[in-house]
């Protein structure tokens, strides 16, 4: 692959976990801070598109920003701020029952949506990792009782410090086995969290590519919503299997192909 092929795209996308560093607890930086900078010197634009939905973006843009990072707040684009803006767009605020942590309830919150364990309209499901059988059991009740289930993502697993570790995606087929109800995908690889972000950069999809470590939601993800990608090995995946026009080593290493 050669630089011209990268020169004629307006907006990138990248993903979080695996892509710019690693871990929950005790994060690693990967990588970030030439590529960001090289795209602001061509006047590019950039979205960061994370399925995390435990942190709020004021969190992950401090973050980033410790990491020498130079990444805006309105240019981060997270599973948790983009499933509380989808309902309240489409149904207004709402009762909701959290299958989930801080991050995921903050952003819901803000968007003037209200927290119940009794009468949700909505289980709202995030990675929740201290979920217990009984937090799962009553959000299948509920859902029994008529809530709908609105998923952040449905990823199989995300970029832990020492390896992939389980992500929302088994919660969410816990809970539709459970009930026999599907559930309503916002984050990746649902095409809608690609759309989103093309929206809000009033960029066409021929002009987007997505820079992703996993096959199964950046890549795949990308592919449904007709975006070009590119795939790193700092992270989950090292075949995109075809799919991505590019593997990359490292984040940084885009800068060269700009």
């Amino acid at each position: 692959m050669s630089g011209p092929l990268l020169r004629d795209k307006e907006l990138f996308l990248f993903d979080l976990d695996g892509v710019f560093y690693k871990g929950k607890e005790r994060r690693e930086k990967i990588g970030g801070t030439d590529v960001v900078s090289a795209l602001r010197k061509a006047g590019r634009k950039l979205f960061v598109l994370t399925n995390n939905s435990t942190d709020s973006v004021e969190t992950i843009r401090s973050r980033l920003a410790q990491f020498d990072i130079d990444v805006a707040k309105g240019e981060i684009l997270t599973s948790s701020l983009l499933t509380a803006e989808y309902l309240k767009k489409r149904y207004g605020a709402v009762s909701y029952f959290l299958i989930g942590e801080r991050g995921l309830d903050t952003e819901m919150r803000r968007c003037g949506h209200r927290a119940s364990d009794t009468h949700a309209r909505f289980i709202v499901v995030g990675l929740d990792r201290r979920l217990s059988y009984r937090k799962l059991d009553l959000a299948a009740k509920l859902v029994r009782e008529g809530a709908a289930i609105v998923a952040t993502h449905s990823s199989r697993v995300y970029m832990y410090s020492d390896g992939p570790a389980i992500a929302t995606g088994p919660v969410v087929k816990a809970l539709e086995y459970a009930t026999q109800r599907r559930a309503t995908v916002i984050g990746k690889p649902s095409p809608l969290m690609f759309r989103l972000a093309l929206r809000r950069a009033a960029c066409d999809r021929s002009k987007a590519v997505m820079v992703g470590d996993q096959v199964d939601t950046d890549i795949e993800g990308a592919r449904r919503a007709g975006i070009d990608s590119i795939l790193v090995t700092s992270g989950v995946d090292s075949d995109s299997h075809g799919l991505a026009i590019a593997t990359l080593s490292n984040v940084d290493e885009v800068a060269r192909l700009i």
